[in-house]
């Protein structure tokens, strides 16, 4: 047999159907066209051309006959019948012919054209002239379960992920990966990350997109709003009007210590309902590192079920003196 081995060339057993050859061309003609190998162009160009021989013998019946039993040098006596060239090939696959070796308009709208219809793609979606225009897949989407003080202080989640795709012989195949997801301080429900092409793959389609969008867990004590982190705190009555200090677990593990009116002077009453706010304290602003948002704490007062009469004498004499000004 003769120095080239087409077999060889198009990664295809001896015993290729059609559609095996038209796989394999599209495939190899994509990753080895010159225009898609500009560092690499002439060791491409021979690559190429080599493509576009093997293919060219072995879609016909006739010269792979030949080939099959005389090789390479069976087809040069007698001359083999005239087969397409290099442009003629990759036009019927992908509508025009994308070559920058002409630098005519012309040539160049044409090579614009074979690149919008899809050149370049891992696959095309059939054999033909205007054949490469394919939509991509809709992209899958899967939820990533984070609990609230993963997104405060950020998480490198390791995903592993068992995908369908095509191979390099255009068979199915199941293959694992594990994906790396850097969670960012301040990320938000919702928020989503893309890996191009991660999705699972159908026989002549693009692979899909991969997104993993961001779901908050539900806290024991905080609640998420927005950049705000909201808290709730019961008090007696006595604390409500004494003033006390409440102590908070903070999402990064630090114990918070909130002064709740005893310090103060002239500090406002804590009543049902009301909200201490306290700068700097929720969750990090993802656009702006180093800030974060406030922590509202809401109070509810535990009111006591009975008094005796003298405790109400005199808390109803103390609480006029107050309204007094004295």
């Amino acid at each position: 047999m003769g120095s080239l081995d087409y077999y060889e060339i198009l990664n295809v057993d001896r015993s290729a159907t059609d559609d095996d050859l038209r796989r394999a061309y599209r495939r190899l003609a994509m990753r080895w066209h010159p225009d898609k190998n500009p560092e690499g162009k002439s060791d491409a160009e021979a690559k190429f051309k080599d493509i576009t021989e093997a293919y060219n013998v072995l879609s016909d019946a006739t010269k792979r006959a030949v080939y099959d039993q005389y090789g390479e040098e069976g087809l040069k006596d007698p001359p083999p019948q005239p087969g397409g060239s290099v442009d003629d090939i990759f036009a019927e696959f992908f509508g025009s012919t994308p070559f920058t070796y002409s630098n005519n308009t012309r040539a160049k709208q044409q090579q614009q054209t074979a690149w919008d219809g899809g050149f370049g793609r891992p696959y095309d979606q059939g054999v033909g002239a205007g054949a490469a225009t394919m939509a991509a897949p809709p992209p899958v989407e899967s939820k990533l379960a984070c609990t609230l003080e993963e997104l405060y202080t950020g998480v490198t989640k390791k995903m592993k992920i068992s995908r369908n795709v095509v191979d390099a012989s255009g068979r199915m195949k199941t293959e694992s990966e594990i994906l790396s997801i850097e969670v960012k301080p301040g990320w938000k429900k919702g928020t989503k990350i893309t890996f191009p092409g991660k999705g699972n793959q159908q026989w002549n389609q693009l692979p899909a997109d991969l997104v993993f969008v961001v779901d908050e867990r539900p806290h024991d004590v905080y609640r998420r709003d927005g950049n705000d982190l909201l808290a709730e705190a019961r008090v007696t009555l006595a604390e409500a009007l004494g003033g006390t200090v409440v102590v908070l677990a903070a999402l990064d593990g630090r114990e918070l210590a909130v002064d709740v009116g005893g310090g103060e002077e002239d500090a406002p009453v804590v009543c049902p309902g009301y909200e201490l706010v306290v700068p700097m304290e929720g969750m990090p602003i993802a656009r702006e590192p180093g800030r974060h948002g406030s922590l509202r704490i809401r109070f509810d007062v535990a009111f006591p079920d009975r008094l005796t009469r003298p405790a109400r004498a005199q808390i109803k004499r103390i609480l006029e003196l107050e309204a007094a000004g004295g």
